[in-house]
C-alpha cells in the first residue's frame, strides 16, 4: 500500500496527522502533509480515513 499526497492541492489543514500520526506529518517548511520516511501504511491502518477526510481531496492511497 503506498500513499500519494499532491502537494499543490494540500491546503495544510492537518486532519491526516490528526487522524493518522504514524504516517502523516506537517512539513516544518512547506507547512504541507507529507508521508513519513519509511511509514507502513497497512501496519497503521488508518491511511483510508485519512484520505477520506481530506477536505481537497490531496491524499491517494494506491494498493
Amino acid at each position: 500500500m503506498k500513499v500519494v499526497i499532491d502537494e499543490e492541492a494540500c491546503i495544510g489543514c492537518g486532519a491526516c496527522v490528526a487522524l493518522c500520526d504514524a504516517v502523516f506529518r506537517l512539513n516544518d517548511d512547506t507547512g504541507k502533509a507529507e508521508v513519513i520516511s519509511g511509514a507502513d501504511c497497512a501496519a497503521a491502518g488508518c491511511c483510508n480515513e485519512a484520505a477520506e477526510s481530506c477536505p481537497v481531496a490531496a491524499i491517494t492511497v494506491e494498493q
